[in-house]
């Protein structure tokens, strides 16, 4: 049984991760902290295409860091990166929804992606055992 409390995060594991892993954590905290913001704020606006812009580099960083990362597995890509891949397959669809003006599908799109890709896979870095639960809780 794991013996472990919430704490100020110890950012020196962090740190000492290998550098995909810290390009994988800063990707990831800057899609979350830009995708807040744009779901939460007006759709359509020049700020809103300029963060999304930014918004989608950062979630192809996240997606494309995690193929790197596979310490868990003995090396070998878990059902995880699966969501890695429909994230690089799914972002240059929901681009171009935008670019069609097909808002509707744009919409279900970045919000299945800022869901999933996110909150979902972002939430199962923080299970006993893993970087982000040690940072935390260990």
């Amino acid at each position: 049984m794991l013996k472990s409390a919430p704490h100020l995060p110890d950012l020196s594991l962090v740190a000492a991760a290998p550098l995909k892993i810290q390009i994988h954590i800063a990707a990831a905290l800057t899609a979350l902290a830009i995708g807040t913001v744009l779901m939460i704020g007006v759709k359509g606006t020049a700020l809103h295409r300029t963060l999304g812009w930014t918004w989608v580099a950062a979630m192809a960083t996240t997606a494309v860091s995690s193929l790197f990362i596979r310490e868990m597995n003995h090396g070998a890509m878990s059902w995880i990166h699966l969501l890695s891949g429909w994230t690089i397959i799914a972002l240059p669809m929901a681009v171009y929804a935008a670019r069609r003006h097909n808002v509707h599908l744009h919409r279900r799109f970045m919000t299945g992606l800022f869901l999933g890709g996110l909150i979902v896979a972002g939430g199962f870095t923080f299970l006993p055992g893993r970087l982000l639960w040690r940072v935390f809780f260990g």
